[in-house]
């Protein structure tokens, strides 16, 4: 049985056999962010920021590359026109290839530190902003 964010990457795939079987050989595959956005931070600083957001239930799949010091946050599309101004963060244009393991999978240090769930939940990107942005904190009416 697939595990319910492994069918939903799946189902963004260009070829869903190919990535299929890239993963059956533990290797990343492309999925392209069609139906999301990718943005990256350093995997440090991503630790603290979903603290806040999963106590408010606002946080979407993360995949994390430790050794590497890198997270890819999947975020609902417009990320671009919030976060535009952060530093601390690359917001990557929409198709951008995001090589990943299945959602159930690491294979060499990379995998879903939050997993996706098979329900298309995303992190909003205002709030992802302010636990990016100064001070660190979601405003209340963020936590909401």
């Amino acid at each position: 049985m697939t595990h319910p964010g492994t069918a939903w990457l799946l189902s963004f795939a260009r070829n869903p056999t190919d990535v299929q079987c890239a993963w059956n050989d533990e290797e990343f595959a492309p999925i392209p962010s069609t139906g999301w956005t990718v943005v990256e931070a350093s995997c440090l600083r991503s630790l603290d920021a979903m603290r806040p957001l999963a106590r408010c239930g606002h946080l979407g799949p993360v995949l994390v590359d430790p050794a590497a010091d890198i997270a890819w946050w999947l975020v609902a599309d417009g990320a671009e026109h919030h976060l535009a101004d952060l530093p601390l963060l690359t917001v990557h244009p929409r198709g951008w290839a995001l090589r990943c393991p299945p959602a159930h999978l690491y294979f060499n240090g990379r995998g879903w530190l939050e997993k996706p769930d098979g329900t298309g939940t995303l992190t909003d990107p205002i709030k992802l902003g302010a636990a990016f942005g100064p001070g660190r904190r979601l405003p209340a009416e963020a936590a909401r």
